[in-house]
């Protein structure tokens, strides 16, 4: 990957976020990054 690809990649996800709480708020994404977390220990025990 290539650095203008990650930086695309990196400003279209922080971009997907702020759309997403300005119109629906920000307590789902408090669930998600919880979730996000439990996966991420999940996968770092797997490996």
């Amino acid at each position: 990957m290539t650095n203008r690809i990650a930086i695309i990649l990196g400003l279209l996800i922080v971009g997907a976020i702020v759309v997403d709480a300005m119109f629906f708020g920000t307590e789902h994404l408090i669930f998600l990054a919880k979730k996000m977390l439990e996966l991420m220990e999940w996968i770092a025990f797997w490996r």
